[in-house]
C-alpha cells in the first residue's frame, strides 16, 4: 500500500511520529502503524527505532535506554508493516533487558538487544568536544536529498573536502517529540543514515554501504527536536567490511550518544552520487 493510504499525513509521506507509532497487538507483540514507498528498501534506522519503541513500551516507568545492539539480517520492505516481538529477559532493581525480533512475511529482518536503566546521580565527564564546524543556521540544507522522513538535515564542513557523502551532519525532528523514549527512538532513527566510511580513500568507487550491525550508547538525555551534530569516523576496512564509530552532540556541546557500526565495504561497484556531489 502506498504512503497516501497509510501515512497519517494528508497527501504525502509519513512523518517521524507516524513512523514511531506502533499498534500493540498483545502485551509483548507490536506492529508498525504506517507504510510508505521507498524503492531502496526499508531504511535500517526505521526498523531499529521501531524495535526500541516496542522494547521501551514493556519496561517499568522511569527506566530509559542506555544501550542497544542490533543486527540487520534481511532486506525489509517499507510498503509492508513490521511485526515486532519483545522478550522480557530481565527486570532487576535498576536495570531491564529486552530482546526484539522484527519480522516481515515470516522472515526475520532485524534483531536487537537493549538495556534500560533507572536514572542515577554520578560523576559527569566527557572526553570529547563538539567539533568546530559552522552552526546549523549557516550549513547547507540537504533535507530533500536524503531518505530521512520528518528530519531536517544540514551539512557543515567535512573531515575530507573531497567526500561525496557527509560524515558530519546537523539533524533535528520537524515535529515536537513527547517523552524521553520518543527522543531516544528518534536518535536511533537518524543514527543509521550516514557513514563514517565516507572519508576512507576511494569511497566513491565503493557500492552502497549496507549496514550489518549497529550499536548505540545513550550517555545523556537528548532532545531530537533540537539540533544535534553527528560526527562519524572510520576505524577499519578489511575483508569486505568497514567499521566506523561516531558521537552525537547537542548544540551546546553536550555529548549525548555514541555509535559503532560495521557495514559492507566492497570496492569496484558503482555507487550513486552522494548528496554532496555537484
Amino acid at each position: 500500500m502506498s504512503s497516501r493510504g497509510q501515512a497519517g499525513q494528508a497527501g504525502g509521506e509519513p512523518g517521524l511520529i507516524d513512523l514511531l507509532t506502533l499498534e500493540r497487538i498483545e502485551a509483548d507483540l507490536f506492529r508498525s502503524a504506517v507504510v510508505h514507498d521507498d524503492r531502496r528498501g526499508l531504511y535500517g534506522g526505521q526498523v531499529a527505532a521501531q524495535a526500541l519503541a516496542a522494547a521501551a513500551a514493556t519496561v517499568p516507568d522511569g527506566r530509559h535506554p542506555h544501550s542497544l545492539h542490533g543486527y540487520f539480517l534481511s532486506r525489509g520492505d517499507p510498503a509492508r508493516r513490521v511485526l515486532l516481538m519483545v522478550s522480557r529477559d530481565r527486570d532487576g532493581r535498576s536495570y531491564s533487558n529486552r530482546r526484539v525480533i522484527a519480522v516481515q512475511g515470516g522472515v526475520v529482518i532485524f534483531n536487537m538487544a537493549a538495556s534500560f536503566h533507572v536514572l542515577e546521580d554520578g560523576p559527569d565527564y566527557q572526553a570529547h568536544a563538539l567539533p568546530r564546524v559552522s552552526p546549523p543556521e549557516r550549513a547547507a540544507d540537504i533535507s530533500g536529498r536524503v531518505r530521512l522522513l520528518g528530519i531536517e538535515v544540514r551539512v557543515p564542513e567535512q573531515a575530507s573536502p573531497r567526500q561525496e557523502w557527509p560524515s558530519r551532519v546537523w539533524m533535528r525532528s520537524r515535529d515536537k517529540l513527547g517523552d524521553p523514549a520518543a527522543h531516544a527512538c528518534a536518535l536511533v532513527y537518524v543514527s543509521d543514515m550516514f557513514t563514517g566510511l565516507a572519508s576512507v580513500p576511494a569511497i566513491s568507487e565503493v557500492g552502497p554501504v549496507t549496514s550489518i550491525d549497529h550499536a548505540v550508547w545513550f550517555y545523556r538525555r537528548a532532545r531530537l527536536d533540537e539540533w544535534v551534530l553527528m560526527d562519524l569516523r572510520p576505524e577499519s576496512t578489511a575483508g569486505g567490511r568497514g567499521m566506523y564509530t561516531g558521537r552525537i552532540f547537542g548544540q551546546d556541546g553536550t555529548l549525548v550518544a555514541g555509535i559503532a557500526q560495521e557495514s559492507l565495504f566492497r570496492p569496484g561497484r558503482a555507487r550513486p552520487p552522494g548528496p554532496l556531489a555537484p
